[in-house]
């Protein structure tokens, strides 16, 4: 049986919610909160395996109520239920570390399949934010810092500056003693930090670094 509580301030919309959730055979509603500060009192005292979490809740705001259930008991998945559309809304709960926004006009047709989905592992968004999300995401590698060039060993740097002076991989494993497939390995790993395609530019980039005097190429 997957355990529920539900935290919605309105009574009648609790009861609705409760009557959504009770037609389905494995869900059982375990417990009610009318405000943040009861739904986190609530949890020290039964087992959850999911909240249903209204945005805006009396006491503490539902976003500081979903950081708190993450902090203390991060094992329980979150299904934040809104009526807001706004896209800062979204990312304020994503941030959060919720497993499912549904906005309250989709509760009756999609709280099911919200579940399920939470449930699975995965994060649900309601169908009517889909393109808001993806936004989101797009945003969020956008302002994402550049992943940082892997640093290189010794060893790479030795045969960056061997191929740099242009010797084969025969020719580097011969000088320094270690089997042509090792060489060739070390060559593609280099290429794959440093995100470059050619020799060519594993010249340039030897040359840049400092690691052969441009009058040697």
């Amino acid at each position: 049986m997957y355990r529920i509580v539900l935290a919605e301030d309105h009574t009648l919309v609790r009861a609705g919610i409760k009557k959504i959730v009770e037609d389905y055979a494995d869900l059982q509603v375990v417990g009610e909160a009318g405000d943040g500060l009861e739904l986190l009192e609530l949890l020290k005292t039964l087992d959850a395996d999911l909240v249903i979490l209204d945005i805006s809740m009396p006491k503490m705001p539902g976003i500081e109520v979903a950081k708190e259930i993450k902090r203390s008991y991060p094992g329980v998945k979150i299904l934040i239920l809104t009526m807001h559309k706004m896209k800062e809304y979204l990312n304020d709960a994503i941030a959060a570390g919720v497993d499912g926004y549904l906005l309250k006009e989709d509760l009756a047709k999609e709280l099911g399949s919200a579940i399920s989905k939470i449930r699975q592992g995965k994060t649900y968004i309601s169908s009517l934010l889909s393109n808001e999300m993806t936004s989101l995401f797009v945003q969020r590698l956008r302002l994402a810092p550049a992943r940082p060039v892997e640093p290189l060993t010794p060893r790479e740097i030795e045969i960056i500056k061997l191929i740099a002076e242009g010797k084969s991989s025969r020719e580097i494993a011969d000088l320094l003693f270690l089997s042509f497939r090792t060489i060739q390995n070390h060559r593609t790993r280099i290429m794959r930090k440093l995100n470059l395609k050619k020799n060519t530019d594993l010249v340039k980039y030897a040359i840049q670094m400092g690691f052969i005097p441009t009058s040697g190429v």
